[in-house]
């Protein structure tokens, strides 16, 4: 099994950054390609970004290309989110996602941007 733990979410004035962080443990070794993905009030959850583990290639959802930049420390099991420019309607509970044979899901951090 793999946990996964996010944290650093929180509240921001539009314009602004934050870098939020998800730790994987457990059975990490099989882990090929984790993500973020948000959910705002009343809409579905849908992918921001993601990131092959081995090769470190990335994907970007076009709302955010540019803004947000996806990275990983293997050595420290360790996903990142470095968001730049935050606007209002990147208000959202962010969830890490990881996968292997199966995916894995952490419990979600708020990140809220408001003036």
């Amino acid at each position: 099994q793999v946990q996964l733990v996010e944290s650093g979410g929180g509240l921001v004035q539009p314009g602004t950054s934050l870098r939020i962080s998800c730790a994987a443990s457990g059975r990490t070794f099989g882990i090929d390609e984790m993500g973020w993905f948000r959910q705002a009030p009343g809409k579905e959850r849908e992918l921001v970004a993601k990131i092959r583990i081995r090769g470190g290639s990335t994907f970007y959802v076009d709302s955010v290309r540019g803004r947000f930049t996806i990275s990983r420390d293997n050595a420290n099991n360790t996903m990142y989110l470095q968001m730049n420019s935050l606007k209002p309607e990147d208000t959202a509970v962010y969830y890490c996602w990881g996968r292997d044979y199966q995916s894995y899901w952490g419990k979600g951090t708020p990140v809220t941007v408001s003036s």
